[in-house]
């Protein structure tokens, strides 16, 4: 079952002034988040990585995740037979009673709950009336989560699913444009959206109510080609997708280097926020984890670096007045 951790703090520490000789530098931010957020153990693995290091996460949510055999029956995304998921469901009862767990702590502990909507189904083709769909059942499935599988909720889970689910980040990275997703965010709650993916480390863009990130394209391997930041880009690339547990120290070597080396330009230049995705999957027999874990210990303590959810993110970043409309961004 779920332990709890004490909440990492990180309040103090963005109000404090960079180190010295480089007063005039905001603080590097970093923002790691995590796709799907299912497997139990990887809850646990990342919540104590995080109180290690200081660091808030951002998790992005399959809400296929919380339903039992019976809620998964009555399931329906859009266009799309019902009861089917391109992720899958949960297991057993006892399994969403430990997640639930899990994500009602990582919130205690000043993480993001955010959203990843449900059966992880591309909606590049979607309409507005589509992603409402999918929104709503996202949030229908959240908030009778613990009655669904008779746990008492604690206080205060209400609040966080009507007003403390801020984010959202489209499976596949798709519909990037799509003014139709964009709008049923606003009329949904949203306030951020992280489905992006940006030429390199990127200030976000608001667009129509929504503040938009991006995954950037980071240099990696002995060549330097460009690749999405995010864990699954990195199994592609080196293992074509297929579990290479042979070469793991490797890939884990290549991987921690290219994060480093993306850290490294933007903490010494124009520090730009670097953002980083992973899903709870260790591929490559956990290089990807294992190269986050190293990058993590070895930045998030820094004083003149602080790495934070993405809503903690939104009013740094503006009080340093660099957030531009989606037109004038040129991303």
């Amino acid at each position: 079952m779920f332990r709890p951790f004490a909440q990492a703090s990180l309040a103090l520490s963005l109000l404090m002034p960079a180190a010295a000789g480089a007063a005039d530098q905001p603080k590097q931010l970093v923002m790691i988040s995590f796709d799907g957020a299912h497997d139990n153990a990887l809850w646990q693995k990342s919540r104590e990585m995080a109180a290690k290091n200081g660091a808030h996460f951002t998790y992005f949510l399959s809400c296929t995740f919380l339903m039992n055999q019976a809620a998964k029956k009555a399931y329906q995304a859009p266009h799309q037979k019902q009861g089917r998921s391109n992720v899958g469901f949960a297991q057993s009862d006892d399994e969403i009673r430990e997640r639930l767990g899990n994500i009602w702590h990582a919130h205690l502990e000043g993480h993001d709950i955010s959203s990843h909507a449900c059966g992880h189904f591309d909606g590049r083709q979607w309409s507005e009336a589509d992603w409402s769909q999918e929104y709503a059942t996202f949030h229908a499935t959240l908030k009778n989560a613990w009655k669904g599988v008779d746990l008492e909720e604690p206080k205060g889970w209400q609040d966080l699913v009507d007003h403390g689910i801020q984010g959202f980040r489209a499976p596949y990275l798709s519909a990037t444009t799509g003014a139709d997703m964009i709008s049923a965010e606003r009329k949904a709650g949203f306030t951020y959206d992280a489905s992006l993916v940006t030429k390199g480390p990127a200030m976000p863009v608001e667009e129509a109510g929504i503040i938009r990130f991006g995954l950037p394209l980071i240099p990696e391997g002995p060549r330097e080609k460009p690749i999405i930041g995010m864990d699954y880009n990195l199994f592609v690339r080196h293992s074509k997708g297929e579990e290479d547990k042979a070469d793991t120290k490797e890939f884990e070597d290549r991987a921690y280097a290219a994060f480093k080396e993306a850290f490294d330009k933007q903490y010494a230049g124009n520090r730009i926020p670097l953002q980083l995705g992973f899903h709870f999957v260790e591929m490559n027999g956990g290089a990807y984890w294992r190269a986050l874990d190293r990058l993590v210990s070895d930045v998030c303590h820094r004083q003149d670096v602080s790495c934070v959810s993405y809503s903690e993110a939104i009013p740094l970043i503006k009080a340093r007045g660099k957030l531009q409309p989606a037109s004038t961004s040129g991303l």
